[in-house]
């Protein structure tokens, strides 16, 4: 296949390329050149006329629930499993046509969803899966109901234990046990909960939940298995923890402090932090505590991403919908507000090649071979064709339906709405 006059943003560049043509062989690019594609080259390849639109890598979300975007929690809860599958499945179809070709899964039964898109049967991203989030008791991420405590050994797994959506972990030894489960079923990365969350009914904000020996065990299986521990966190005890253990990615840390953000930055440490959005709190009920705490995350935004850019934080953007399917409709709009804090090249480089850096963190235990986020010869072929230039008017990428005329993901095109040429 052949993009011609085309403008390329390369994932990395702050502006765009003068007139070039791509071609693209099986999955991968294999060519960029500012004259035609020789002929032998492009022999029986389908040409797409690009007019002078850009050309950009696939956009990747650093931190996507696919099985919990568009349930309500006591769904996700009580409902059968292949069904929330299924509700995964066409959201993860809308993903895609919102030109997100690759996401990080960071918690949830989806290893059964990623074979099925991988195995052509489903439309849908690619998906970095962490399986099962590791949790502790009353920890961000524990959602059993109160009779379901206390737990016993040898009596049945709680519910969200049966679903492969989280696993409680008391000791190191469990630690290393559940960790070990999810890298077997396929887990690209270990996710754990080192401090209280938002949408958790049993888990203040303030409560750090992993006792140091317990993160240890963590990062010991991850380094044995040659990928890595993201821990979720909001403040600074938890987070410092976290890093000391040797986490590599810190997702969340919107109430990070000064001290923190500089020993992240010593220590290389990733910030996986979202632009959480003015309303976010609303998918919880009025009143509750998970709509309290959502508020005094989101007050800590601002202060966050001024931390990240100050002491040059490897910074990854994300979306972390959930229970949410309209939110998720926003998916590019909220890539599009991180011009608060950046240009719309370091936003749109952010989402791609950078994004792309974090995912390389999983090494063997990557689901794909081959670079992504960039365009550039021998990556892979994840590419959209926007109709504008995106570095000008970032706000193209809120409107997916309308501006990416052209998604391809691993060398296919799953959408094309260029006019057709007999």
């Amino acid at each position: 296949m052949v993009f011609n006059n085309v403008h390329v943003f390369d994932g990395k560049s702050a502006s765009l390329s003068g007139p070039s043509n791509v071609l693209v062989r099986g999955n991968r690019i294999e060519k960029i050149s500012t004259t035609a594609i020789p002929a032998d080259a492009a022999k029986g390849a389908t040409i797409i006329d690009g007019g002078g639109r850009t050309l950009m890598p696939g956009l990747i979300d650093a931190h996507w629930h696919a099985m919990l975007v568009r349930p309500s929690p006591a769904q996700a809860l009580t409902a059968d499993l292949g069904y929330t599958t299924l509700l995964a499945a066409a959201e993860a179809t809308d993903t895609l046509m919102r030109g997100f070709t690759t996401v990080r899964d960071l918690g949830g039964p989806a290893f059964s969803l990623k074979r099925a898109i991988d195995d052509g049967l489903v439309v849908g991203p690619r998906i970095f899966p962490s399986g099962a989030i590791l949790t502790v008791t009353g920890g961000h991420g524990d959602f059993r109901q109160l009779f379901e405590v206390p737990r016993i050994e040898g009596m049945p797994l709680a519910r969200m234990e049966e679903l492969g959506a989280a696993k409680v972990t008391d000791s190191p030894d469990e630690v290393t046990r559940r960790a070990r489960e999810q890298v077997l079923l396929g887990a690209s990365q270990i996710k754990l909960t080192a401090s209280g969350g938002v949408s958790s009914p049993h888990s203040p904000i303030d409560v750090i939940t992993f006792t140091p020996a317990e993160l240890t065990a963590a990062v010991q299986v991850a380094k044995d298995r040659g990928t890595y521990v993201t821990a979720h966190a909001y403040t600074p005890p938890a987070m410092q923890r976290a890093v000391e253990a040797g986490v590599q990615c810190i997702e969340h840390g919107q109430l990070m402090d000064e001290p923190t953000a500089k020993l992240m930055a010593e220590k290389g440490v990733w910030l996986s932090i979202q632009p959480f959005p003015d309303g976010m709190e609303k998918i919880f009920p009025p009143g509750s505590d998970e709509r309290e705490k959502a508020l005094e995350v989101m007050k800590g935004t601002d202060r966050a991403y001024e931390l990240a850019k100050k002491y040059h934080l490897k910074t990854a953007f994300g979306s972390d919908v959930l229970f949410s399917p309209d939110l998720a409709k926003r998916q590019g709009a909220l890539l599009a507000s991180l011009t608060k804090w950046y240009t719309p090249a370091e936003a749109l480089t952010m989402a791609t090649s950078t994004n792309a850096e974090l995912l390389a963190l999983s090494g063997e235990r990557s689901p794909y071979r081959g670079k992504l986020g960039v365009v550039e010869e021998g990556a892979l072929a994840d590419l959209l064709l926007v109709d504008g230039d995106p570095i000008a008017n970032i706000k193209l990428v809120a409107d997916p339906a309308k501006n990416f005329v052209v998604i391809m993901k691993d060398g296919k095109i799953y959408k094309n709405t260029l006019p057709q040429h007999p």
